[in-house]
């Protein structure tokens, strides 16, 4: 193979054309390409913290639902015991009130006796004064006392 100047000529025109490319063409695109992958490492770093800061999210969230549940279910058992305290309180508060009632009928039902026996002695006074009374306005005679006494008897 003969060197030539067509060779020559060529490997200048390829030296010149790798200096062009190393200085204008090949810069934009080392650029480009740099940027390209910060981009994908921004992209993955945000990614990365996103895919984290959804899990801290989550642990909050599970720990926020956690402390509702929790209040919840306090309420409810605070809700249960007042409930129960005031079912208790009605019901000794029915037990006082059933009490004073039948104390109340009690005293009611002693005073009507009372009254009845008071009625029943005045009833019995009146009847002993008529049949005094009819025997004194009568003959004293046995079996007239006798036969009064026993209509008396029957009266009463």
């Amino acid at each position: 193979m003969n060197i030539n100047s067509t060779l020559f000529l060529q490997a200048v025109v390829f030296a010149i054309l790798v200096w062009f490319s190393m200085r204008y063409i090949w810069p934009p695109i080392t650029k480009a390409l740099d940027e390209r992958a910060r981009k994908i490492a921004d992209g993955l770093a945000a990614a990365d913290k996103a895919k984290s800061e959804l899990a801290q999210a989550n642990q909050r969230v599970e720990q926020q639902l956690s402390a509702a549940r929790d209040d919840a279910g306090k309420r409810l058992a605070d809700a249960e015991r007042l409930a129960q305290s005031i079912v208790e309180e009605a019901k000794q508060r029915a037990n006082e009130e059933g009490a004073k009632i039948v104390a109340a009928a009690k005293a009611e039902a002693d005073q009507a006796i009372v009254q009845a026996r008071e009625a029943l002695r005045a009833q019995v006074a009146e009847l002993a004064v008529k049949g005094a009374e009819q025997i004194l306005r009568r003959e004293v005679n046995a079996s007239v006392h006798a036969d009064l006494l026993s209509r008396l008897k029957t009266e009463l």
